[in-house]
């Protein structure tokens, strides 16, 4: 492991642990690949929170967007520690997408809430959809609507997780957050996610790494369906017993 992709590691462990202990399930070429888009994807997501002044905040997200236009142009890149190695994973039409997810991450800086479900869905596809895409397209082989599917499941999931912290910060994370919506909407990504493992054999094996990631969600997403009050308690999750057994047999199995 380089210097930078270990730098890119210890960035997850600290600000993404579930993550980290999907990706050391991997094959170790595949943790070359995914610990740079997700350190990426953390640095991106936490750019916004940094400060309160919004133009500071906008040209945080500004410089992301810099350094993908670079790799994407196949010039010379920026040295960084997290840029470096994903110029090596990263190629143009990955590069656009990833900058879609830093425009939608706009939305982290302002308090304005989600003009309707539609503004809500895209969101959640620039962000977890754009960026499970372009891992499953660095390993290897899949079809983007299996993967999208899967990605909202996870996508959606963890954003319930993360609603009380949101709302903390004034934010309205919800269209509508009446626990009976909230129950429909973690039904509707338990649909697509279902759906998607009906889909499991157009991923190959190898991309099919970058989807351990969404080892919890189905057990999320079944809690908030069940007693959407857990939501703004932020009591979701299982024990972490039970959570390194679900890894590890999804890992066995590769059934992600």
């Amino acid at each position: 492991m380089s210097d930078d992709i270990a730098a890119c590691a210890e960035l997850v462990h600290r600000g993404d642990p579930d993550r980290f202990a999907a990706i050391m399930a991997a094959q170790p070429a595949a943790r070359d690949i995914l610990f740079p888009l997700f350190a990426f994807n953390l640095e991106v997501a936490r750019a916004p929170w940094v400060t309160q002044e919004s133009m500071i905040a906008e040209m945080r997200l500004q410089w992301w967007r810099d350094a993908l236009d670079e790799i994407g142009q196949g010039g010379q890149v920026r040295r960084h520690e997290v840029v470096t190695p994903l110029a090596d994973v990263l190629d143009a039409p990955a590069s656009v997408l990833l900058d879609d997810l830093v425009l939608a991450r706009r939305w982290d800086i302002y308090r304005d809430p989600f003009e309707d479900d539609a503004a809500f869905d895209d969101f959640i596809d620039k962000t977890s959809g754009n960026l499970l895409w372009v891992a499953v397209r660095a390993l290897g082989q899949g079809d983007e609507n299996v993967v999208r599917d899967f990605a909202y499941g996870v996508g959606i999931s963890n954003w319930l997780r993360a609603i009380p912290e949101l709302e903390s910060h004034q934010r309205v994370p919800l269209v509508d957050g009446r626990p009976e919506a909230v129950a429909e909407l973690a039904a509707k990504a338990l649909d697509r996610l279902r759906n998607a493992r009906k889909g499991r054999a157009k991923v190959d094996k190898s991309a099919g790494q970058a989807l351990l990631c969404g080892w919890q969600a189905e057990t999320i997403l079944k809690q908030a369906v069940k007693s959407p009050e857990l939501v703004k308690e932020g009591a979701l999750g299982a024990s972490d017993f039970a959570q390194k057994l679900g890894l590890a047999g999804r890992t066995l199995t590769g059934r992600w």
